[in-house]
């Protein structure tokens, strides 16, 4: 992880001034570096020895970066981590090209392993990202947005990364395609599971511990499962109040509260956090045919770390 964050801050230099300053901001901002850890310990773990995993990682890292800055300009978003967005600073140009420049440098670095393998993975989880972002924006602030469509977009938006994130170690590594597609379901599944949790969070955890206001996607107007689950159980007039502060905007302190209330009523944390528990075990199950390392053993520790936020 060292070398993959310093070849993160190299390769975000830039002869532009903007461009370092806009990345390093959100770079340095204490994020978890979870997606690259998995290609580091899926390379490990079949003993690779070389260092285009580090590359790969640092791609990843990069991937995920772009995203976030992208995402905070779709979603006008003014805090990330606790602190003010790019967007808020520079202002909405500046975090979306230096997003795409954080692409391009990624691809380079795909380019420079020379795997078309991981490079096909790579390229194929952008595409997803990209249309899970579209899929997003087409279900926002639509409260009849089922659950299933709701897991078609975090399944796009946030596990394809985990996914492509834990697959690419084993392709440099030289494993077969079983090894291969094992761990591409774990990260899968673990993304699923880390993104219910997030959604958990915004309505059940502490500012200073998420980075997020309680509350924020609420305001955002985002359908999370929390609030689906809320809309889909409660009355005539409950859904009525989903649809005026969701669709219609009215999301001030008060109807927060009662938002809170409702989401309790009909225990919609405790059932998304069921169901990250259950993609939690999926995702361990496709571990379970893999040898005894110590490397397993942290793959599923990350996933009793990403559940266990909630508690």
């Amino acid at each position: 992880m060292e070398r993959v964050n310093q070849l993160i801050l190299s390769k975000a230099g830039s002869d532009v001034q903007m461009i370092p300053e806009v990345a390093n901001h959100l770079i340095s901002s204490g994020g978890k570096r979870l997606r690259p850890m998995l290609t580091l310990a899926t390379a490990a773990m079949f003993g690779y020895e070389g260092d285009h995993h580090i590359k790969l990682a640092t791609s990843v890292e990069f991937m995920h970066t772009a995203t976030l800055l992208h995402d905070d300009v779709v979603d006008e978003s003014d805090l990330r981590r606790g602190k003010s967005t790019a967007r808020t600073i520079w202002g909405n140009q500046a975090s979306v090209l230096v997003g795409d420049f954080l692409l391009g440098q990624a691809f380079r670095m795909m380019v420079e392993v020379g795997s078309l393998d991981a490079l096909d993975v790579l390229s194929t989880a952008a595409c997803v990202i990209a249309e899970g972002e579209v899929l997003q924006l087409s279900v926002a602030k639509n409260m009849e947005t089922t659950e299933d469509d709701y897991l078609a977009v975090i399944r796009a938006k946030t596990a394809a990364l985990f996914a492509a994130a834990a697959e690419v170690g084993p392709i440099v590594a030289g494993t077969d395609k079983a090894t291969r597609s094992a761990l591409k379901s774990y990260g899968m599944n673990l993304g699923l599971a880390f993104q219910l949790v997030d959604d958990v969070l915004d309505y059940g955890g502490k500012a200073a511990e998420t980075g997020k206001n309680v509350g924020d996607d609420f305001r955002e107007g985002k359908i999370t499962l929390p609030v689906i689950l809320s809309y889909r159980r409660g009355t005539a007039a409950e859904r009525e109040f989903w649809k005026e502060s969701i669709e219609g905007g009215q999301n001030d302190d008060a109807r927060l509260e009662k938002a809170l209330g409702l989401i309790g009523k009909y225990d919609a944390l405790t059932d998304t956090i069921q169901r990250a528990q259950h993609y939690g075990k999926i995702a361990r199950d496709a571990l379970a045919p893999l040898p005894e390392t110590p490397w397993k053993s942290a793959l599923n520790d990350v996933i009793d770390f990403c559940i266990s936020r909630v508690n």
